[in-house]
């Protein structure tokens, strides 16, 4: 019998491939007549459409079109299959582009009229249907999957909303699908006080029976009203899953890492970075790795500004910078040795040794030598007299 059920925009999409015999397929019109029974089929309350699809997609009659349930059977029972692949993603993206439209029967946001999608299928999808599926119920798009026989319960959990164990039914043939009215039925003619919009709840209403409760997204928590939320601080401790540096969010969080360190590709853990790699350090000679930070360091002949960062250039000569035994001679950045007059520098080019010289004397030079030496043999001579009186 038919409820009173909330309004809905519901569009059936049906899988006719060749892995549907045609008195399975029969069956699944006789599952669409007795849902279209159990509705309260309306302009004003719910708008039937369905959707054919295999390999390629047909739309057999939009939301705008059957008001009457008697001519909705009607067209159903027209419906052939089209057999070929199982293009379910593509069913969906079609769904959204050519039934859930304003022009095609759907009812404006305004009216917070639910849109429901009921996909029944008996295989694997033959295309990439997780990405189109998960834009649809961005768009608002309420999914139910039917599974029947061979079906991919996988699949299925991928395409349908959550909770999944309120939007997925499996069925192990075609001939009991019609097993499934009567939990539709509970499912659109049950009292849903969060569907009718009647509640009080600031930000989720979670219909418990035929009443409700109120419940908070993630970040809030609800307030001893039992109806409003407040935003908690997900960085408190235990809250988050920051490596080092939980940043509060508008109700969330991210993560950031201490100087030093760089944030991971995970979002949450750090490692330490190299600070000393080229842009990342202001030494002017060179850097020095220092647990997880850096020190600057100058090369050899200069020294470290009081900046600690930029260098000079020291004098090599001055006392204890160098190892030259007499004489250290600047020379740029370095130094040589050398000897005082009447040394010479010896191989190792930092001590000295003592000059060696020869001259020539001449015959003038040495009468003079030989006179003084006379001279001095005399006064010695002398003073020895002298010494023995």
């Amino acid at each position: 019998s038919a409820c009173k059920n909330r309004p809905l925009d519901l569009v059936f999409i049906i899988d006719s491939s060749r892995s549907v015999r045609p008195e399975e397929f029969e069956k699944v019109k006789v599952f669409l007549a007795e849902m279209i029974d159990t509705l309260d089929v309306g302009e004003r309350a719910t708008r039937v459409a369905v959707l054919n699809y295999a390999s390629t997609v047909k739309v057999e009659f939009p939301l705008r079109t059957y008001f009457d349930k008697v001519l909705m059977k009607e067209a159903v029972s027209h419906i052939e299959p089209l057999s070929a692949g199982t293009m379910t993603g593509l069913a969906i993206q079609t769904a959204m582009d050519e039934v859930f439209t304003e022009e095609m029967g759907t009812r404006p946001a305004t009216f917070n009229i639910p849109k429901v999608a009921i996909v029944v299928t008996d295989g694997r999808p033959q295309d990439q249907v997780q990405d189109v599926a998960a834009r649809a119920r961005s768009a608002g798009i309420e999914i139910y999957a039917v599974g029947v026989d061979r079906a991919d319960m996988q699949s299925l959990r991928i395409m349908a909303s959550e909770p999944l164990d309120e939007h997925v039914f499996y069925v192990e043939t075609y001939g009991v699908i019609e097993k499934l009215t009567s939990k539709f039925r509970a499912t659109f003619c049950g009292a849903n006080v969060c569907a009718l919009g009647t509640h009080d709840c600031q930000q989720l209403c979670v219909s418990n029976g035929g009443s409700y409760l109120c419940d908070c997204y993630q970040g809030y928590t609800l307030n001893p009203d039992k109806r409003t939320c407040s935003a908690v601080d997900m960085c408190a401790p235990g809250r988050h899953e920051c490596d080092q540096i939980c940043v509060s969010n508008n109700g969330s969080y991210f993560c950031e890492c201490h100087e030093g360190y760089t944030l991971n590709p995970d979002k949450k853990t750090c490692s330490a970075m190299n600070p000393c790699a080229p842009g990342k350090h202001d030494c002017a000679h060179i850097c020095l790795r220092n647990e997880g930070s850096y020190r600057c360091d100058c090369f050899d002949g200069y020294t470290l500004n009081p900046d600690k960062k930029t260098c000079s250039a020291v004098d090599m000569c001055a006392p204890g910078r160098h190892d030259c035994e007499q004489v250290c001679v600047r020379d740029d950045l370095f130094y040589t040795c050398d000897c005082y007059q009447g040394y010479t520098l010896n191989p190792d080019k930092k001590t000295c040794s003592r000059a060696i010289t020869s001259s020539l004397v001449t015959n003038e030079e040495s009468c003079k030598c030989e006179a003084i030496a006379a001279l001095q043999d005399s006064v010695t001579s002398h003073l020895e007299a002298l010494s023995t009186k």
